[in-house]
C-alpha cells in the first residue's frame, strides 16, 4: 500500500524518497510502540519531536519560518498512507500538518507566523483546534463560546469536547462569538495558549477506537487572551473555516482510502493461509467475489483521491468535490473493514489481529470532519436541489 495502484501513479522520484524515509521513520518509531500507546491513550511529545528533527512536520511551512516550504500535498498523502500501512491512526501528524497548522500559514500576522510557526515544524509546539461543543457539532453557528473583547484583550469563555490533541497541545485554535447576537458573522478564531490562566483540560474521553489519540474536553474560565491572538479578522472565523475544508476532507479521504488499501492487504495474505475443508479459505468462490469486488471498489476510490491530490495542488479542489471523497472513502473503508473482518472469522475479532485496530479505527471516519450526512447536504445543494 503506497498510493500507487497501478495506471495511476500520482508520485514522482522525490515522494518516493520522502515515503521511504518516513516508513523508516515509522517502522522503528511509531509501529514498534502502538499497543503501549493505546494503553496509555496519547502518544509522547517526544515523537513529535523526533518527526519534526527530521523534517516530517508542516512541510508547505516556508523556509522563512522554518519550514521546507514544499506545497504539494502528495507529500502530506505519503504521511497518512504510511501512518495507515501499520494502523498508527491514533498519531495525529496529519491533522497537525494538514488542518490546523495551514489556518496559521494563511491568516496569521506576521508575528503569530514568526512566533508560532518555526515550533510547529520543529514538533515543539503540538497544535488543536477546537470548534465541537456538547451543543453543538456539525451546526457551527450555535456555538456557545463567547470572547468578549475587553480592553486590550479577549474574554472567552466556554466549553468544547471531542478535541484531538487536547492534552498535548501547545496550543489551540477557538472558534468563539466575537458577536453573541449574530450567528456565522459572529464568529472569530482566537489562538488560546497553553499556561494561560482559565484554560483548564478536561477529561480524557475514552474512545472505541483511536486510542493513543488523546482527545478531550477544554474549558474556558474568563481566559484573558491578547487581541494579537485573534487569528485573521474579528467576524471571520466562520469563512476562514469553510476556505480551509477542501484540505481537511481531502486529507481524511486520503488516510481512509490508504486504510481500505491496509485492510484488503491483510484479509488477502489472510485468505491465502487460512483453510477450511481442506483448502484456502481465499478459494472458495464467495471469498474470491468479495475480495474481487473491494478491490475494484478501493481502486476506484484510489484513483478518485489521487485526482483530488493533483486538483488541490493546483488549488482547483472544490468544497463539493472534497466533500464527495470524504464521504464516499469513509463510508468505503467502513464497508471495507467490516466485509474484512469477516472473512477473518473469529480471529478478526481479536486485537492481535490488524483488522480488529482497522475495524474500531474506521467506525468514526464517518463522523469526524463533517459527517457523511453533512457532506451529502453540501453535494446536493451544489446540484440546486
Amino acid at each position: 500500500m503506497d498510493g500507487q495502484t497501478p495506471g495511476f501513479d500520482i508520485y514522482e522520484e522525490e515522494h518516493r524518497l520522502f515515503r521511504k524515509s518516513f516508513r523508516g521513520f515509522v517502522d522503528v518509531e511509531i509501529a514498534p510502540n502502538l499497543e503501549a500507546w493505546d494503553k496509555a491513550g496519547i502518544v509522547p511529545r517526544d515523537l513529535w519531536r523526533k518527526a519534526g528533527e527530521q523534517g516530517f512536520l508542516c512541510m508547505d511551512v516556508p523556509e522563512e519560518y522554518g519550514g521546507p516550504g514544499i506545497r504539494d500535498f502528495r507529500f502530506n498523502m505519503a504521511v497518512g498512507e504510511e501512518l495507515m500501512r501499520v494502523g498508527a491512526s491514533g498519531v495525529a501528524f496529519t491533522l497537525h500538518t494538514d488542518i490546523i497548522v495551514p489556518y496559521i500559514s494563511a491568516y496569521g500576522t506576521e508575528a503569530q507566523k514568526k512566533k508560532y510557526l518555526p515550533k510547529c515544524v520543529t514538533g515543539e509546539c503540538i497544535t488543536a483546534i477546537a470548534m465541537s461543543e456538547p451543543g453543538a457539532g456539525s451546526d457551527l453557528a450555535g456555538i456557545a463560546t463567547t470572547a468578549i473583547a475587553n480592553g486590550t484583550h479577549y474574554l472567552v469563555n466556554g466549553q468544547k469536547t471531542f478535541i484531538s490533541n487536547g492534552l498535548l497541545n501547545d496550543i489551540v485554535i477557538v472558534a468563539a462569538k466575537t458577536d453573541p447576537t449574530a450567528k456565522h458573522s459572529g464568529m472569530s478564531l482566537i489562538v488560546v495558549e497553553e499556561g494561560m490562566e482559565g484554560y483548564v483540560r478536561g477529561r480524557k474521553l475514552e474512545k472505541i477506537g483511536m486510542l493513543s489519540q488523546d482527545t478531550s474536553e477544554l474549558f474556558f474560565h474568563n481566559v484573558k487572551v491578547p487581541k494579537e491572538n485573534l487569528l485573521g479578522a474579528e467576524g471571520k472565523g466562520f469563512v476562514q473555516l469553510m476556505q480551509q475544508l477542501p484540505q481537511e476532507r481531502l486529507s481524511v479521504a486520503g488516510k481512509a482510502i490508504a486504510s481500505a488499501e491496509t485492510a484488503l492487504d491483510h484479509t488477502v495474505k489472510y485468505c491465502k493461509e487460512r483453510t477450511a475443508f481442506g483448502k484456502p479459505i481465499g478459494t472458495f468462490q464467495h471469498s474470491r467475489f468479495k475480495l474481487a469486488e473491494m478491490k475494484t471498489e478501493v481502486t476506484l476510490g484510489r484513483h478518485f483521491v489521487n485526482q483530488c491530490a493533483l486538483q488541490l495542488n493546483r488549488k482547483q479542489l472544490t468544497t463539493e468535490m472534497a466533500a464527495m471523497a470524504k464521504w464516499w472513502s469513509t463510508e468505503l473503508l467502513k464497508r471495507t473493514a467490516d466485509t474484512c473482518l469477516q472473512l477473518h472469522g473469529g480471529y478478526g475479532y481479536m486485537k492481535e489481529y490488524p483488522i480488529a485496530r482497522i475495524y474500531l479505527d474506521a467506525r468514526v471516519q464517518t463522523i469526524l470532519g463533517g459527517s457523511t450526512e453533512i457532506m451529502k447536504e453540501i453535494v446536493g445543494r451544489s446540484l440546486g436541489v
